[in-house]
């Protein structure tokens, strides 16, 4: 929930990449905040999912307006929402945003609703940027088997080997941490990670973190950025607990490392994560083993997960696969999307 990116992709949805200008725009004042407490049976959500709706549309206008693009030379947009739910044991989750309003207002073809297909066919609903990942290291000629660890809300993993694709939620990502040093410090995010290197780990509160269910779970596994409770770190200082829970990022992270099926030779940071140089460091000492930033290879980080819905929106479109047993524990590789077009009634 930092802010609403948008970014241009020419693809074909499988090899061919040539990424575009991007941007990020934040959300209004006042809806960050109403979107981190809102309820999936508050009363006024369809109110909340107009000004989802409006405020993905305005960064759009901004965009295209900004960057000289002009809309009718755009074939589609992927429009993934705002996630406000994840409940994936009970076949749920919840993304705000009208797709269909978004079609009649931009005069473009809009792909959203991405996970639906995959929960209604047995899979988790998330990761689901795994097939951009891989699209990623064939186009940047990055050497197999390696593994994109994307760190936003939750952290997630996706383990390349050739055409094999493994993928699952490893743990918390940035959301505890920013929900610690905002309850605590009246920050929206510890920049740099340098509140964290302020402090000092606390061994006890940390391995109290480790001792949750979720990490001795093998296979696909997914994640709501409310998994987890900042309890363990609740009566230390405000630096201390910074510290730590990174460090319980960090060390969530080296579990899922190993149970992936196999080791991979490098790793890459993508996500908001990779700009905490306090976690980064965390997560090279964890792993031991030659950890890149998404910056390092060329790739525009900030830019990822819009650029990964897009490439999803294309294959939508041509009816591609979206998820495999491998990334979400989908029954077979599966499509999905939900297509609207601009001149609908």
């Amino acid at each position: 929930m930092d802010a609403i990116d948008v970014a241009l992709l020419q693809t074909d949805g499988e090899s061919m990449l040539s990424a575009g200008p991007w941007m990020s725009r934040p959300y209004p004042s006042g809806l960050r905040e109403a979107l981190l407490e809102l309820s999936t049976d508050a009363p006024d959500l369809a109110n909340y999912e107009y000004q989802v709706t409006q405020a993905h549309i305005d960064a759009v206008r901004d965009f295209c307006s900004v960057q000289h693009v002009d809309r009718a030379t755009i074939d589609c947009i992927g429009f993934h929402g705002q996630t406000i739910k994840h409940e994936p044991h009970l076949g749920r989750t919840w993304q705000l945003g009208d797709g269909a309003r978004m079609a009649r207002e931009l005069g473009c073809v809009v792909i959203n609703r991405f996970r639906d297909a995959d929960m209604r066919c047995g899979g988790q609903g998330a990761p689901f940027a795994p097939a951009y990942h891989r699209a990623l290291t064939v186009a940047h000629r990055v050497e197999p088997p390696v593994a994109i660890l994307n760190v936003g809300g939750v952290s997630n993993v996706t383990l390349v080997c050739g055409d094999d694709i493994h993928a699952f939620d490893c743990g918390p990502g940035n959301a505890l941490i920013d929900d610690w040093v905002r309850a605590r410090a009246g920050m929206p995010y510890d920049e740099g990670g340098k509140l964290a290197a302020s402090g000092t780990v606390d061994a006890r509160a940390l391995a109290n973190l480790m001792n949750h269910p979720f990490f001795s779970i093998r296979g696909t596994k997914s994640l709501d950025r409310n998994h987890f409770s900042v309890e363990p770190v609740a009566q230390l200082s405000v630096a201390d607990g910074a510290a730590t829970l990174v460090a319980f990022t960090a060390r969530a992270i080296a579990s899922a490392a190993r149970m992936l099926p196999v080791q991979a030779d490098t790793w890459v940071v993508v996500g908001g994560g990779r700009l905490n140089q306090t976690l980064v460091s965390r997560i090279r000492a964890e792993l031991d083993c030659r950890v890149l930033v998404a910056e390092d290879l060329g790739w525009f980080g900030d830019a990822i997960e819009a650029q990964a819905f897009a490439y999803l929106a294309v294959r939508a479109l041509r009816g591609l696969p979206l998820s495999w047993p491998t990334t979400t524990g989908v029954r077979e590789p599966t499509s999905g999307g939900v297509l609207h077009m601009p001149n609908a009634a």
